[in-house]
């Protein structure tokens, strides 16, 4: 029973922290990287399909996104869908290919940024934590219950503990990587 909680937790845990990489990729920095790109949808014959389905996505220099839609129609509306995403990009089409400039950001974009960047670790911390209680009250439970001894309970909290401790350094990293990111220019 305890080595299949500890196990859950810790992949739980990890689950989280691919959450917040996965959303830190999405706050954008002054370089240009296809994985921007990734939630952006398109409208495809009636139904909304991500952008790398109808495109094919490339970079072109360290600041420029190339995107070349596979079916020449679908030119306006990838154009579009990138236009009207949150990410206040501005894409232009020549000939076949769109090329979606990155615009450089200013010191006071970067600070917003930086927070929104925190506030995202802060929210995968807070899941950290709440998992880690949700493992000690299974914990609780089966020693109310009878079925590990209160030693067992202690060593699997203490373990349960480091696997904490070690997500949220994780996340601490992740957090300065991407600040760093952010302030370079």
């Amino acid at each position: 029973m305890i080595p299949e909680l500890k196990k859950t937790t810790e992949h739980k845990m990890h689950r989280s922290i691919d959450a917040l990489k996965a959303d830190l990729a999405k706050v954008r920095t002054g370089r240009a990287h296809t994985g921007i790109l990734d939630h952006v949808t398109v409208e495809y014959y009636g139904s909304p399909v991500p952008i790398a389905q109808v495109a094919n996505i490339t970079l072109i220099d360290a600041r420029t996104i190339g995107v070349q839609p596979w079916e020449k129609p679908m030119i306006g509306k990838v154009e579009k869908a990138i236009r009207d995403c949150d990410l206040g990009l501005n894409p232009a089409s020549q000939g076949e290919i769109i090329r979606v400039p990155m615009p450089a950001l200013t010191e006071e974009r970067r600070k917003e940024l930086i927070k929104v960047v925190k506030h995202e670790g802060e929210g995968a911390k807070v899941a950290v934590r709440n998992l880690r209680r949700d493992a000690n009250g299974h914990l609780k439970d089966a020693l109310k219950a009878k079925t590990i001894s209160e030693d067992d309970e202690r060593r699997a909290q203490d373990d349960i503990q480091k696997l904490t401790d070690k997500a949220i350094v994780e996340i601490d990293k992740l957090l300065a990587q991407k600040e760093q990111e952010l302030m370079q220019i």
